[in-house]
């Protein structure tokens, strides 16, 4: 079989009008055999959601092998980057309520305790009063923790990129309207999704 390689904005060499069965064969994943499996068990069922769905899932599973890969490296747990990156991404001074870390991670009060905890022991965070409610703290990233949630953020992001790396620029754009397209009845209805 003879690729042709012209390139059309997606890093894939075109194929001859001839080839494209034999190229099908090439650009199959685990998901079209597992769909070409239902179809053949269960001619009666339209398994079409697998399609997208099946992939979603797939790419999650490796989204957060590359996330737990990343955060080792620097010494981290997935809550703990959780935690760190809230603090973070609320800009100077880095810090907030316990309640507001709840909110922003989605965890029981005890467990939040137990995190800033965790983290103060670590020297990641530190907790002051709070000046505004004498009875309140304040929960504040410290330099060592700013270290190394910003490096740990950095790394992310390189695994992302390459995890998305077989997409051209606009097709990332498009896949990211179709996703969110996708998420935002759930996100309207569901307040724990991040």
């Amino acid at each position: 079989m003879t690729l042709h390689h012209a390139d059309h904005g997606s890093g894939r060499p075109s194929v001859a009008k001839d080839e494209t069965v034999a190229a099908d064969a090439l650009d199959r994943d685990e998901v079209d055999l597992l769909v070409a499996a239902w179809r053949q068990e269960r001619p009666d069922l339209d398994v079409e959601p697998l399609q997208v769905l099946s992939r979603v899932s797939r790419l999650a599973r490796h989204l957060d092998r590359a996330r737990r890969a990343s955060f080792a490296e620097h010494g981290l747990e997935t809550w703990e980057f959780d935690v760190l990156t809230a603090l973070r991404r609320a800009g100077e001074p880095y810090e907030m309520s316990p309640g507001a870390l709840l909110r922003a991670t989605l965890v029981t009060s005890g467990t939040m305790t137990n995190r800033i905890d965790r983290l103060a022991a670590a020297g990641l965070v530190r907790r002051r009063p709070d000046p505004e409610d004498r009875r309140g703290v304040l929960v504040s990233l410290t330099d060592a923790g700013r270290t190394r949630v910003d490096g740990a953020f950095a790394d992310l992001l390189r695994r992302e990129r390459d995890l998305l790396s077989s997409l051209g620029k606009r097709e990332q754009q498009a896949l990211s309207g179709l996703l969110r397209t996708l998420l935002v009845p759930f996100d309207a209805t569901d307040t724990g999704v991040r």
